[in-house]
């Protein structure tokens, strides 16, 4: 997916703000959803960020485009693991090591199904 740093996600200098690269990796991951027509929210709960490694290399700035590419690391019961990183044009600026937990509307863990699982390998291969 590729995005534009727009000034709101900057500061007065025009460099990305730390935390704004968390958010460029959340969009990725739900337009890999939105694309194909379906939410992030599933029938059976949705999923919330339970670890994540952040690795930073270089800033990005006010008007760059950044591609973020999302790869499946690790695929568990109840959670499942990614790497995201984003690139300005060839070099990798941002990495992104994130687990997220399946959990259901009530706030309780519960196991990823066999539809869900296959969902998700297909939009994270």
């Amino acid at each position: 997916m590729k995005i534009r740093v727009y000034y709101e996600d900057t500061d007065t200098g025009g460099v990305v703000y730390h935390s704004v690269y968390l958010n460029f990796c959340e969009r990725a991951r739900s337009e890999a959803f939105f694309t194909r027509g379906l939410s992030p929210i599933l029938e059976s709960g949705h999923f919330v960020a339970r670890k994540l490694e952040a690795d930073y290399f270089t800033s990005a700035k006010l008007g760059d485009v950044l591609e973020i590419k999302t790869e499946l690391l690790e695929m568990r019961s109840a959670s499942f693991k990614l790497r995201q990183n984003i690139y300005k044009g060839e070099k990798k600026i941002f990495e992104l090591s994130i687990t997220l937990a399946h959990i259901s509307f009530e706030g309780k863990p519960q196991k990823i199904d066999s539809k869900t699982k296959e969902l998700l390998l297909g939009l994270f291969e």
